[in-house]
C-alpha cells in the first residue's frame, strides 16, 4: 500500500523503495532511516540526467554512481576498472590542457570536469577504493589489480590541478602515510610518487618520515631510478618551509620563533631519520656521480611512464629535450649531402639519447638538492665525512665537462633562494644546484681541499714554502686518496667556465658564491695566491668596472668574493692598483660600491681590516710601497671616508629590519669602531657621529638606533657559537674583543667617553625612533 512519501509500509513485508525521480521523497527517507546523503550521486537519477545536459557534467555523476555500485568489497572489479578508465580519459584531457597552456594558476583557469568529479564525491570514492584492502579484518589482505591502483592514482593526480582537491588530500594524514606503502610495488611506484609530491607541496604540517612504516626497508628496496624519484619527495620533507612573509625573515622574528620552539624542527628530525638509513648517503653519491651510459635505457623509461606528461614539471622539459635532439641532428646533417632526409632520421635516432640525458639531469637535480640540504643541517660533519668517503667530489669532477657543463647555457632568470620555486629548464636547474652544493661543501670546512687534485695541492704547499709561512693544517691533513683525479680539480674547472660566462649571467652569482666559500673562514694566503695566479682578481674587476653589469645580486657576489680574495693580501692590493690604473676606473669602482652599501659592505670591511694590518708592517718594503701607491688603501686611510661609511652603515639598518642579508652592515660598523678603540680613537668616532646627527637636524636618532642595534647584537651572537666563530675567523679579531667593545659602547655611565649614552643629550635618551 503506497504512502504519502512513496514508501512501502514496513509492516507490509515488502521492500522500501523511493520513487526514483522524487528528490523530496529521497531526502525525507534519509531522515527517517538516519542515513543522510553522503554523495552527490545519491540524488535521483532522473534529476542528475536532466541537470547533466544543462550543466555539461559529461555524465560524470552517472559514471560515479556506476563506479560506487560496482566497487563494493568482494565484487568483481573489472567493470569498476572500465568505468574508471572512462572517467580517467575525461580528467586527463583537462589536466593535459593545463600542462600545455603554460600551467596557468587555478585562479586564472577553471576546471569544470575536475570540479564536477570532486563535487559528486569522486575524490572521496577513489580514496575509499584504494584504502579498502587495509580495512578488512581478514588475515590475508585482498589484493587490488596494479592497473586499477595506477588508474586511481592517475585520476587523483589529475584532480590535483585544483588546489582545493590537493589540500583536501593533504589534510588526510592517514591517506598520505598509506600512499607510501604503495611505493613498495614497482608497477605503482611512479604514479604514487608523483601524487605524493603534489600533496606534500601544499601540506601545511610537514610529514614526519619516522611515521612511515618500515621506511628503512622501503628505501633499501628501491632501485637507483626509484631512489632518484623518491628524492623529489624527500626534498620537501628535509627543507625548512619557506616563511613567505618578509617580516618573518627578520632576525628578530627568527629569534622569537626559536625561543618558542627550542626543540629540533620536523625538517631536522627527518634529516636524522634519513642519515640513520644504512647505505642511504652512499647510494645518493652513486646516483649523483653516475654517467649517463650507466643509467637505465630511455626505452625502458618510456615504457615505465605510460602517462609520461605526469613526469613533466613544466613544458620546458620537453622543449629542452627537443632542442637537444634538433641540435644534435643539425650537427650531424651538416656532414652529409642529403641533409633533409638525414636530419629527420638522425632526430628519430638521437631522441632516445636526448631523453636519457634530460632524464638523468632531472634525477641529479633532486639528489644534489637533498645532499645540499643535509650538508647545511645540524649533522654537517657526519654528512661531510660520508661524502668524502664515498668520493662525491671526484665523481662530480669526472662529470663536469661531459654532463654538468658540457655546453654553455644562456641564463637570464632571476636568482632564486634555496627554498624558492624555480621554473628554469632542467639544465639550468642542474648547474645551479651543482654550484649550491659546492658552496655548501666548501664553506668553513677543511674538506674544501678535496676540490683540488694532487698537483694543485702540491702547488699550495709550494706557495706556502716560497712565502716562508706554515702550511694550513687542513691542507696537511687532507687524504690524497679522496681528492680529484685528472689534469684539473673541480675548483679549477669552475674558474675556467666562470671566466667564459657573461658578466651579468645569474650563473656568475652562484659561481662566485662557490669560489668565495672556498676562501671563507680563516684567511689562507696560499689559497688566495692560487686563485690570483689564475687571473681571478682581474676578472672580478673587469666585471665590476668595465662590463656594465647591472645585476644587483651578481654584483654583490663579486664584492664578497673580491673581499675574501684581497683580505690581508698585499699582493692582491698591488694587482688591484695595476688594474685600476686611472682615476676614471677608480671612480667607477667606488661608484659601484656606494650604489648599494648593503651589497658591498663586506668588501669595505675587508679593505679596512687589511689596511689596519698593513699599517703595523711598516718594516716590510713591499707593504710600504703598496701603502703609498694603492689608491684604494689611500682612500680608506682618510678618517673622513671611514666616518662616511660608518654613518651610512648605521643609518641603513634598524632592529626591525635586520636580516641574515644585512646584519653584516652592523658587524662592519663594529669593525670600524673596534679598530678605532684599539688606537684610542673611539671617543673621536662617537663624537663625529653625534656631530653628523646634529648636522642632519635629527639629534639622538642615529645613536639611539645604534644603541638598540648593539643590544640586539648581544642577544643574537652570545648564544650562537657558530656565528661568533665565523666573526672571529673572518676578522682575525678574537670574539672576546667584539663582545668587550659592545659592552663598552653600551655602558650606562654617561661619564664614560667610550659609551654611546655619553653622546646622546638627556632629552633624546631612549627616544622613539619612529619620530626620527
Amino acid at each position: 500500500m503506497p504512502t504519502l512519501l512513496g514508501l512501502e509500509s514496513p509492516w507490509t513485508g515488502g521492500k522500501r523503495s523511493v520513487r526514483n525521480g522524487n528528490i523530496i521523497a529521497k531526502i525525507r527517507h534519509s531522515q527517517i532511516v538516519g542515513r543522510g546523503f553522503s554523495r552527490g550521486t545519491q540524488l535521483p537519477e532522473a534529476l542528475l540526467q536532466e541537470r547533466d545536459k544543462q550543466a555539461k557534467w559529461h555524465s560524470i555523476p552517472k559514471l560515479l554512481q556506476e563506479l560506487h555500485e560496482s566497487s563494493h568489497p568482494n565484487s568483481d572489479l573489472s567493470y569498476t576498472h572500465s568505468v574508471l578508465k572512462e572517467l580517467s580519459s575525461l580528467l586527463s584531457m583537462e589536466a593535459m590542457s593545463f600542462v600545455t597552456e603554460d600551467r596557468k594558476s587555478a585562479q586564472e583557469s577553471t576546471f569544470p570536469i575536475t570540479y564536477t568529479f570532486d563535487l559528486f564525491g569522486g575524490v572521496d570514492l577513489l580514496v575509499e577504493i584504494l584504502m579498502r584492502p587495509t580495512l578488512t579484518m581478514q588475515k590475508k589482505k585482498p589484493k587490488m589489480n596494479d592497473d586499477l591502483v595506477n588508474d586511481c592514482l592517475s585520476v587523483l593526480y589529475n584532480c590535483c590541478i585544483c588546489e582545493g582537491v590537493t589540500k583536501s588530500l593533504a589534510a588526510r594524514d592517514y591517506f598520505v602515510l598509506f600512499l607510501f606503502t604503495l611505493m613498495t610495488n614497482k608497477k605503482t611506484f611512479l604514479q604514487t610518487a608523483t601524487l605524493i609530491e603534489d600533496i606534500l607541496g601544499v601540506k601545511k604540517a610537514m610529514i614526519q618520515l619516522e611515521g612511515i612504516a618500515n621506511l628503512s626497508g622501503l628505501v633499501q628496496s628501491f632501485d637507483q631510478q626509484q631512489l632518484a624519484n623518491f628524492c623529489r619527495i624527500l626534498s620537501v620533507t628535509v627543507s625548512e618551509p619557506d616563511l613567505g612573509n618578509d617580516e618573518k625573515h627578520t632576525l628578530l622574528a627568527k629569534n622569537a620563533q626559536q625561543k618558542q620552539d627550542s626543540s629540533l624542527s620536523c625538517a631536522e628530525d627527518n634529516q636524522v631519520t634519513l642519515l640513520n638509513i644504512p647505505g642511504f648517503i652512499e647510494r645518493l653519491c652513486k646516483l649523483a656521480t653516475r654517467k649517463v651510459s650507466e643509467a637505465t635505457g630511455a626505452s625502458n623509461f618510456l615504457q615505465e611512464v605510460e602517462d609520461w606528461y605526469t613526469w613533466l614539471d613544466n613544458a620546458l622539459v620537453l622543449d629542452a629535450l627537443m632542442q637537444m635532439a634538433m641540435e644534435q641532428a643539425e650537427h650531424t646533417s651538416t656532414e652529409s649531402s642529403d641533409e633533409s632526409s638525414l636530419a629527420t632520421s638522425t632526430l628519430m635516432h638521437r631522441l632516445p639519447q636526448s631523453m636519457k640525458i634530460v632524464h638523468e639531469i632531472m634525477y641529479k637535480v633532486e639528489v644534489l638538492y637533498v645532499l645540499c640540504v643535509l650538508l647545511m643541517g645540524s649533522h654537517r660533519n657526519q654528512v661531510h665525512k660520508m661524502l668524502a668517503e664515498f668520493r662525491l667530489i671526484p665523481g662530480l669532477n669526472n662529470l663536469f665537462d661531459k654532463l654538468i657543463w658540457r655546453k654553455y647555457t644562456l641564463s637570464n632568470h632571476v636568482v632564486h633562494g634555496q627554498n624558492e620555486n624555480c621554473d628554469c629548464s632542467p639544465e639550468i636547474s642542474f648547474k645551479i644546484q651543482f654550484l649550491r652544493l659546492l658552496q655548501s661543501f666548501s664553506d668553513h670546512h677543511e674538506n674544501k681541499y678535496l676540490l683540488l687534485n694532487s698537483q694543485e695541492l702540491n702547488e699550495l704547499s709550494a706557495i706556502s714554502l716560497k712565502a716562508n709561512i706554515p702550511e694550513v693544517e687542513a691542507l696537511v691533513n687532507t687524504d690524497r686518496s679522496l681528492v680529484c683525479d685528472g689534469k684539473k680539480g673541480l675548483l679549477t674547472r669552475l674558474l675556467t667556465v666562470m671566466k667564459k660566462e657573461p658578466p651579468d649571467s645569474s650563473f656568475r652569482f652562484w659561481q662566485a658564491r662557490a669560489v668565495e666559500s672556498f676562501l671563507r673562514g680563516a684567511t689562507s694566503y696560499a689559497d688566495q695566491m692560487f686563485l690570483l695566479k689564475r687571473g681571478l682578481l682581474e676578472n672580478m674587476l673587469f666585471c665590476i668596472i668595465d662590463s656594465g653589469c647591472k645585476s644587483k645580486d651578481v654584483l654583490q657576489s663579486y664584492f664578497d668574493l673580491l673581499g675574501e680574495l684581497m683580505k690581508f693580501n698585499i699582493d692582491a692590493f698591488k694587482r688591484f692598483n695595476i688594474y685600476v690604473s686611472t682615476d676614471n676606473k677608480f671612480q667607477t669602482f667606488m661608484s659601484q660600491i656606494n650604489s648599494s652599501l648593503i651589497d658591498s659592505n663586506m668588501l669595505v670591511r675587508c679593505i679596512i681590516l687589511s689596511l689596519d694590518r698593513f699599517e703595523t708592517q711598516t718594516e716590510d718594503r713591499k707593504v710600504v710601497e703598496v701603502l703609498s701607491e694603492c689608491c684604494l688603501l689611500s682612500y680608506l686611510a682618510k678618517v673622513e671616508n671611514r666616518l662616511s661609511f660608518l654613518f651610512r652603515l648605521v643609518n641603513i639598518i634598524n632592529v626591525q629590519t635586520l636580516t641574515q642579508e644585512n646584519v653584516s652592515c652592523l658587524n662592519t660598523s663594529l669593525v670600524v669602531l673596534m679598530l678605532a678603540r684599539r688606537r684610542g680613537k673611539l671617543p673621536f668616532y662617537l663624537k663625529a657621529l653625534r656631530g653628523k646627527e646634529h648636522a642632519e637636524k635629527y639629534p639622538g636618532c642615529l645613536l639611539n638606533n645604534f644603541h638598540n642595534l648593539l643590544r640586539f647584537w648581544q642577544r643574537h651572537y652570545l648564544n650562537r657559537d657558530k656565528d661568533s666563530t665565523c666573526l672571529e675567523n673572518s676578522s682575525c679579531i678574537p670574539f672576546s674583543y667584539w663582545n668587550e667593545t659592545v659592552s663598552v659602547l653600551l655602558r650606562s655611565d654617561r661619564t664614560s667617553l667610550c659609551a654611546i649614552a655619553s653622546y646622546i643629550d638627556e632629552p633624546f635618551m631612549d627616544m622613539d625612533l619612529l619620530e626620527c
